[in-house]
């Protein structure tokens, strides 16, 4: 069922106002970056080892104290860059693996437009 010609200019209203404030979302690609289960375990672990070295920081006070809590802070600093730093994918395990590599799937964007298109192509 095609759009009227009043929903038709309210979408294609909503796609330019969309364009012009928010291009940066509209274009955002993901690319061949993800998030790794390892780097956030680990990452988790150092900002929990970071969070006991404060605590340990402040229960032994004075100078010493100081050095433990500024090492401690790095630590948590650190475990939360490893933990949200995004590692490249790869599209397999080894040149020689001999497994099929997997088509990355489209995004939601990517699917929305298909469907987008192959609706006008059909009216």
């Amino acid at each position: 069922m095609p759009l009227s010609e009043q929903e038709q200019r309210l979408l294609d209203e909503m796609e330019r106002h969309l364009m012009q404030n928010d291009a940066d979302v509209v274009s955002a690609h993901t690319g061949d970056r993800a998030l790794s289960y390892r780097n956030l375990i680990y990452g988790t672990v150092l900002l929990l080892a970071g969070i006991g070295g404060l605590i340990a920081g402040v229960a032994v006070g004075g100078v010493g104290g100081i050095i433990i809590g500024v090492i401690a802070f790095a630590a948590m600093l650190g475990g939360l860059m490893l933990a949200f730093t995004p590692v490249r994918r790869t599209s397999g395990r080894g040149e020689g693996s001999g497994t099929k590599t997997k088509e990355p799937s489209p995004s939601f964007m990517d699917r929305m437009n298909d469907r987008w298109d192959r609706r006008h192509e059909d009216h």
